[in-house]
C-alpha cells in the first residue's frame, strides 16, 4: 500500500510562496511511490488570503492604500462569493516587504494601510473578517490603522477575528520584531515607550495579552478598542482546510517554512501543524531553507526530522528521502480511503 503524505508548508519567505514548496515536495513524494495530499498552508503571515481562498473561494476587491512608509499602493481584500466573509492580509498593505528596513524610519511606520483595507471591507457590508496580522513592516502599536478606522466611519458592525502568527504580548511588539523593521536599538526603545504610553490610552490595556503583540502591537489595538478576537493563525488555517479528517488518513506530515528558529514555536505554522498531527498520532518531517535551533529544540517541537532545502530541487530531493526514510512503499498500515 503506498504511503498518503499530508504535504503543508508555508511560504519560504522572500523567495518561493507556499504553493510552489507544496508542489516540489509533493513531487519528491511521488518518486518515493507516495500519494501526496497537498494542503498549503500560512500562519496569519504573508500566504494567509491565499492559504483561505483555496478553502473558502471568493473574489479579490483591490483598495488604494498606505503602506508603512506612507506611499499609496495597490492592496486588495479577499471576499468570498456570498459577500459575508472577507479575509484581510496585513501584508498586503503594512508589509515588510513594503519597506526598505535599512532605510525606513520605523518609528514613522504607520498600519494606516491596514485600517483603510478594514474600513472598505465594513463600507461594503461585510459582517465578518479574518484578518492575518503577520509579516508587517511597522510596529506603532495599531495607531495608524485605528486613525484610519475612525476617519471611515468605523467598522459598522463587522466582527474581526485576527489570526495571529506569534503569541507575543503588546508591549514586546517592538524589542521582538523591531529590529528585522529597520529599528535600531535607540528607536526600539523609544518605539516600546510609545507602545506603553499607548496601551495606557485604549478601553482596554492590552499589555501581557497574548497575541496582542502581532503586527506590531496591531492585534492588541484592534482587541482592545474594537474587541476584536485573538486566535492561532495556523490553527484557522488548518481548520478551513479540514485538516483534521486529513491526518486520519496519513502516514506522514511533510511541513516546512523558510527559517526554523526561536519564533517558530510562537504560533508558526511548523510548530502549529506539527500539534495537530501529534494528536493524531503522525510523524511530521520538516523540510526548511534555514535551521536555526538545537537538536533539543526540535525534539520539543515534536519533529521526527529536519531537512535544509533552498530550491525547488532540493526540495524534491529531501521529500523523496522523506517519504522512503519514514514510510517506505508498501510499509504503510494505515487504510487509506478517499475523501
Amino acid at each position: 500500500m503506498s504511503a498518503r503524505v499530508l504535504v503543508a508548508p508555508d511560504s519560504f519567505k522572500g523567495t518561493m510562496d507556499a504553493p510552489t514548496v507544496a508542489a516540489a515536495l509533493a513531487d519528491g513524494v511521488r518518486d518515493a511511490g507516495g500519494v501526496p495530499d497537498v494542503c498549503p498552508v500560512a500562519d496569519g503571515g504573508e500566504g494567509t488570503l491565499a492559504a483561505l481562498r483555496a478553502a473558502l473561494g471568493g473574489h479579490l476587491v483591490e483598495v488604494d492604500a498606505t503602506a508603512p512608509d506612507g506611499r499609496r499602493v495597490p492592496a486588495h481584500y479577499l471576499l468570498t462569493e456570498d459577500g459575508g466573509t472577507a479575509v484581510v492580509e496585513t501584508a498586503t498593505a503594512s508589509g515588510l516587504h513594503l519597506i526598505d528596513p535599512a532605510t525606513v524610519d520605523a518609528f514613522a511606520a504607520t498600519s494606516a494601510g491596514t485600517g483603510e483595507l478594514l474600513a472598505a471591507v465594513a463600507a461594503a457590508g461585510v459582517r465578518r473578517v479574518l484578518l492575518g496580522v503577520g509579516g508587517s513592516g511597522c510596529s506603532d502599536g495599531g495607531r495608524g490603522a485605528l486613525s484610519a478606522i475612525a476617519a471611515a466611519g468605523g467598522l459598522r458592525g463587522a466582527r474581526l477575528r485576527v489570526l495571529c502568527d506569534v503569541a507575543t504580548p503588546y508591549e514586546d511588539a517592538a524589542r521582538v520584531f523591531g529590529p528585522q523593521k529597520g529599528a535600531d536599538p535607540a528607536t526600539v526603545v523609544r518605539l516600546t515607550d510609545r507602545l506603553h504610553e499607548t496601551a495606557r490610552s485604549l478601553p482596554r490595556d492590552p499589555r501581557g495579552v497574548p497575541r496582542t503583540g502581532a503586527a506590531g502591537g496591531l492585534a492588541g489595538a484592534l482587541w482592545a478598542v474594537h474587541d476584536a478576537e485573538l486566535v492561532s493563525g495556523i490553527d484557522a488555517v488548518l481548520h478551513a482546510h479540514g485538516v483534521v479528517a486529513r491526518l486520519e488518513r496519513a502516514h506522514l506530515v511533510l511541513t516546512g517554512e523558510g527559517r526554523l528558529d526561536a519564533q517558530t514555536a510562537e504560533g508558526k505554522a511548523v510548530a502549529g501543524l506539527t500539534r495537530w498531527a501529534q494528536e493524531a498520532g503522525v510523524p511530521v518531517h520538516a523540510v526548511v531553507g534555514r535551521s536555526d535551533v538545537s537538536p533539543e529544540v526540535i525534539a520539543r517541537l515534536g519533529l521526527s526530522g529536519v531537512t535544509e532545502a533552498g530550491d525547488p530541487a532540493a526540495l524534491r530531493a529531501a521529500a523523496r528521502r522523506a517519504t522512503r526514510e519514514i514510510c517506505p512503499t508498501g510499509t504503510a498500515t494505515k487504510e487509506v480511503t478517499t475523501p
